[in-house]
């Protein structure tokens, strides 16, 4: 199979069940949404040493949110419930609590509920004040804890949810023949998987240059790098890179659905096909051993 006469590898990208959780920030204008969204979901690009993946998923018109400002959705997942509620706990109380004028609310329907704003509100030292309040945004009334702040007042939402059944590493690879020409179609690729909602790319601007394995010569080491298609050392290693690729990007994509993160593939490597100097699409895998979803590159490009 050839798109754009790039060959599209014959193989699949091997992806695991993650717990996902997508929250909502709202601020003053949309800089400050931003900002507070940036930074809670910084470090956040594995769960190897990060703890949790997290992304800038969508901005939210005013018309869309609670409280009637410009927000900004993020998705955050993790391997486990405990997990990602501590990270949530952590990320809104340091990022979003601390951003000028930013309020975080729950935006998913669905899923096991978890105290976010009920454990927040204790650094209002008593002076906390809760609040109820309905809308067409929520099926169900929300219960809001107002924390008094030194700019005025933090407002959260009591109660998050995390929902089992989401995706993580729906993957592919783009190897071209320089780093320009990989770079630029792989930065298409993201461009074109935002529109793709529930789908987050949580790897520096969607892009992974330090692609892994799992396994390592070193006993430590949980992961080490995929010399399989690691340019530098082609010749004397087992590589899959053919003659004329000198450069190999890898685009990682988690979803809240096997669905979403299907057609994020899809449109992302439709789009890196556009550029010149790209070789081949690939994806990554580890023969069936690490995920229990496996997205083949032809299955999903025929649709």
């Amino acid at each position: 199979m050839r798109i754009n006469g790039v060959e599209i590898d014959d193989t699949f990208a091997e992806a695991f069940d993650m717990m996902a959780s997508r929250i909502l920030i709202t601020a003053e204008n949309e800089r400050w949404a931003l900002e507070a969204a940036r930074e809670a979901s910084g470090f956040a690009t594995s769960v190897i040493e990060c703890g949790i993946e997290a992304g800038i998923e969508s901005k939210a018109d005013p018309a869309e949110t609670p409280d009637g400002r410009p927000g900004v959705n993020i998705m955050g997942t993790a391997m486990s419930k405990d997990g990602l509620r501590k990270q949530l706990r952590i990320r809104v109380g340091q990022c979003v609590m601390t951003s000028p004028t930013a309020a975080c609310f729950n935006n998913l329907d669905e899923g096991e509920i978890v105290s976010i704003g009920k454990d927040l509100r204790y650094f209002g030292d008593g002076y906390q004040i809760p609040k109820r309040v309905s809308g067409d945004f929520s099926k169900d009334d929300k219960r809001l804890w107002r924390v008094p702040v030194m700019e005025g007042e933090f407002v959260v939402e009591e109660e998050f949810r995390i929902k089992e059944g989401a995706i993580g590493g729906g993957n592919f690879l783009v190897l071209g023949e320089n780093t320009d020409s990989t770079l630029r179609a792989s930065e298409k690729a993201v461009e074109a998987i935002k529109k793709v909602k529930g789908t987050i790319t949580p790897f520096p601007g969607g892009i992974v240059r330090s692609g892994s394995k799992t396994t390592s010569k070193y006993s430590f080491l949980r992961a080490s790098t995929n010399t399989a298609y690691c340019p530098t050392v082609k010749s004397i290693v087992e590589s899959k890179i053919s003659a004329g690729v000198n450069s190999v990007l890898e685009i990682v994509i988690n979803g809240l659905s096997e669905a979403q993160v299907e057609k994020a593939m899809k449109v992302g490597i439709e789009a890196a096909c556009t550029v010149g100097g790209i070789k081949m699409i690939s994806a990554g895998n580890y023969g069936g051993t690490l995920g229990q979803h496996f997205f083949h590159l032809h299955d999903i490009l025929e649709v």
